[in-house]
């Protein structure tokens, strides 16, 4: 151990703080104390985003809730700044910041299901494979994203949608309660009955009221298999196929998902491989109820246009969550820009082909997922996160590996971000913003931006939990007026 480390405080300056206040924090942990030349040091910094170098000063790697309350009683004593990692997958690379404290969650991946009860109780190091992998032995699940290796808890704050959410809700929709460690260093219960107000905040309101150590969901009957699949057209097709799509989409059950990703194809096997690296348009859909029922609702989009393969079919759900992480290994450089549309206008289905047109890396893509259904069902101001119409989610995704292309890629992603700005609504997912939108917040919780500032003041009031996309406490002074 060092013999002092200089940090980041809350103040913007810096502080040392000396190896007489580390030991009393490395000797109350189950977990471990890493600086950086520690062994473990580098692998806990690096994160799913390529373009995310950074190193902390100190890092906490937690083991449970108590190494969690011991971290947030160090920051807050010493004043200093510190960033929560759990997945390590969020695209701004806000897991990690340059200098300051790292709090460790990645250790703590126990998911316990209780079947009789339908509910399932998740660490927030667990990725949405590992909740996925002990669910589905009870032939349940949670609405969750379309990548296994997303963490929990990342997504859940954010709000959380995927392929079952059109059927069940967001994540959020099925958190029932959820532990906390507050910035005073308190643990307590988030739920409808107890710190309801808190438990509204973590809906979607981001990790800006404290550190969950532990998420309790309501879980489904799906699976073991599911009618799923991928569809794929030429791209020449798109500008008659995409508005057919939104039409489907605009009727379909809510037990079907079809979503739309325009990219080059990659090496599929069940792909002939003349197609390999041409620009192809991709329907990906997904059935959560009974399969004779589903298809009979997948007839219409399996019969648009000459596709070049059509490989939907019964798959084991755990598969088909996991489909396209083969698409989005950890490591690669990642730029994301995302819009909401209510409707998609010619003119934004234009400016995405030309776009893909000019893709300026193999791996980068736009995929538009679609949804609505039992999450329209939810009242704006039920949850922090406010966006509920039916609608179709547009990322942007800019993927690719040499630094030397950066400028390039994160321009094209900009473009098409400005080109189809004339159909957007004004909403966005907080979890697809990169570092270097902070004047989107608004955008992204809308109306209930207020009541989060008023909820942060309660919880968080020297705003300790800061290193994120920042909801900031609510002054006294703008409380009264």
């Amino acid at each position: 151990m060092k013999d002092q480390i200089q940090m980041n405080d809350l103040s913007g300056g810096q502080t040392v703080i000396g190896a007489e206040a580390l030991e009393p924090l490395a000797a109350a942990l189950r977990g471990a104390l890493l600086q950086e030349g520690d062994p473990g040091f580098d692998t806990a910094r690096a994160i799913w985003n390529g373009m995310i170098d950074r190193k902390p000063s100190l890092i906490v790697q937690a083991a449970g809730p108590a190494d969690i309350c011991a971290a947030v009683d160090f920051a807050r004593t010493n004043g200093l700044r510190m960033a929560i990692r759990a997945g390590g997958h969020q695209i701004a690379g806000l897991a990690v910041e340059e200098g300051s404290m790292m709090l460790d969650l990645s250790a703590m991946r126990s998911v316990r299901v209780d079947a009789t009860a339908g509910t399932v109780r998740v660490e927030p190091g667990a990725t949405l494979g590992d909740l996925d992998h002990e669910t589905q032995a009870f032939g349940l699940a949670v609405p969750v994203g379309v990548n296994s290796t997303t963490g929990i808890a990342g997504l859940t704050l954010g709000g959380g949608f995927g392929w079952i959410t059109r059927k069940y809700g967001m994540t959020i929709d099925n958190l029932l309660s959820a532990d906390v460690v507050l910035a005073n260093g308190e643990c307590v219960r988030a739920s409808a009955q107890e710190n309801p107000d808190l438990f509204w905040a973590l809906r979607g309101g981001g990790g800006n009221f404290g550190v969950v150590s532990s998420f309790e969901f309501r879980a489904h009957p799906v699976g073991p298999e599911v009618l799923s699949g991928l569809v794929i057209h030429p791209i020449e097709a798109a500008a008659d196929l995409l508005p057919k799509f939104q039409e489907l989409c605009d009727r379909a059950p809510d037990d079907l998902t079809i979503w739309a990703v325009l990219r080059k194809a990659p090496p599929l096997p069940f792909l002939p491989a003349d197609w390999h690296g041409r620009e192809i348009l991709i329907f990906a859909a997904c059935y959560a109820g009974d399969m004779s029922e589903g298809e009979a609702a997948m007839h219409e989009l399996r019969a648009l246009g000459t596709p070049i393969v059509d490989v939907i079919g019964p798959h084991p759900f755990t598969g088909w969550q996991a489909a396209f992480d083969p698409l989005l290994t950890p490591g690669a450089r990642n730029y994301w820009k995302s819009r909401d549309f209510l409707r998609l206008g010619a003119g934004t289905i234009k400016a995405i082909l030309d776009a893909v047109g000019d893709l300026p890396d193999p791996q980068s893509e736009v995929f538009i997922a679609h949804v609505g259904g039992a999450m329209a069902r939810v009242a704006a101001d039920a949850t922090a996160y406010p966006q509920r119409a039916g609608h179709f989610v547009m990322n942007v995704h800019t993927r690719w590996d040499d630094p030397a292309k950066d400028a390039a890629c994160i321009a094209w992603a900009r473009q098409l971000f400005r080109d189809t700005a004339a159909d957007a609504a004004p909403s966005v997912y907080v979890n697809f913003m990169p570092e270097d939108e902070p004047d989107r917040l608004g955008e992204a919780y809308g109306g209930n931006m207020q009541r989060l500032q008023e909820i942060k003041a309660r919880y968080d009031p020297g705003n300790l939990f800061r290193v994120n996309h920042n909801i900031r406490p609510m002054l006294a002074q703008q409380a009264a007026q």
